[in-house]
């Protein structure tokens, strides 16, 4: 029942990354919250499997299990983590991962001043369709009708997952443990939702704060991070390339013209270990 595991991260996001391509591996809900709990498990945000991919035109495939077990379609950062390690494991600059969101490709970028690998992962097309987020009625999705405390008026967006983006003038005022889990239960997201508390420092500068659905609040969010540049570039508040500053660290990201938002970062592998018995069992 043992099970080799790599601690990974991106930006202090970070995730137990099993490859299930050779050896499948059952895992359940409790069996996801176990291997994240801090306390007695591993611990991580996203308890991430490589699987084999079922598009002929990818290297694999990766599910997603958020630290309250639950599965999720999308993750930035952990597809830029998986993406680096299939990468180094063929000798390649390019990748590309199935996810239930859709076929991401990545490739090297550059390597930052710190000597950090970085990955581009193109995050697919931002959806901004209430019923593609979705939300439970017809909105006007620049205009959220939902607000607790000083988040009001947000915006939605979807990167195959939903987000809620509320500008603020203030990112590190905001009281988001308490404001976030109010709003991600919120009737208007059937499916919850990822809350962001966004401040505009330049034009080409967002400073980013996200309580994420299933994890709380989380050093760095790469779904979040699209979501809060294609929230202000929607608004016209900033320009076609930003950066987005995160508790971990910065993502730049570029929304093309075809929709598509790009995203890089930094990967880090921590440690490898091994998975017992007792966590693992289904």
């Amino acid at each position: 029942m043992e099970r080799a595991f790599t601690k990974m991260h991106g930006l202090g996001n970070d995730f137990v990354v099993v490859d299930a391509r050779d050896v499948p591996f059952a895992l359940d809900d409790a069996a996801a919250m176990r291997i994240a709990d801090r306390r007695l498990g591993v611990g991580c945000d996203q308890v991430i499997v490589i699987e084999p991919a079922a598009d002929p035109g990818a290297d694999a495939f990766m599910r997603i299990r958020n630290a309250d077990g639950g599965e999720v379609a999308a993750c930035g950062n952990a597809t830029r983590c998986v993406a680096a390690k299939l990468m180094a494991e063929r000798g390649t600059d390019t990748a590309m991962i199935e996810t239930r969101a859709g076929l991401l490709p990545a490739r090297h970028a550059d390597r930052g001043a710190d000597g950090a690998e970085r990955v581009e992962v193109d995050m697919g097309p931002a959806r901004v369709d209430w019923r593609e987020i979705p939300l439970a009625r017809e909105l006007d999705t620049l205009h959220l009708d939902v607000a607790s405390g000083p988040l009001s008026d947000g915006v939605g967006v979807s990167m195959g997952n939903p987000h809620a983006v509320f500008f603020v003038a203030d990112a590190e005022a905001v009281d988001l443990a308490t404001h976030g889990p109010i709003l991600e239960h919120d009737p208007l997201f059937p499916e919850r939702a990822n809350i962001s508390a966004a401040q505009i420092e330049a034009a080409a500068t967002i400073r980013l704060r996200v309580w994420e659905r299933g994890v709380g609040i989380t050093q760095a969010c790469g779904t979040g991070a699209c979501a809060a540049f294609v929230a202000a570039r929607r608004r016209g508040l900033v320009e076609e390339r930003a950066t987005v500053r995160l508790d971990g660290g910065n993502l730049e990201l570029t929304w093309r013209t075809d929709g598509h938002v790009l995203m890089t970062g930094p990967v880090s592998e921590s440690f490898t270990g091994t998975l017992n018995g007792q966590l693992v069992a289904a």
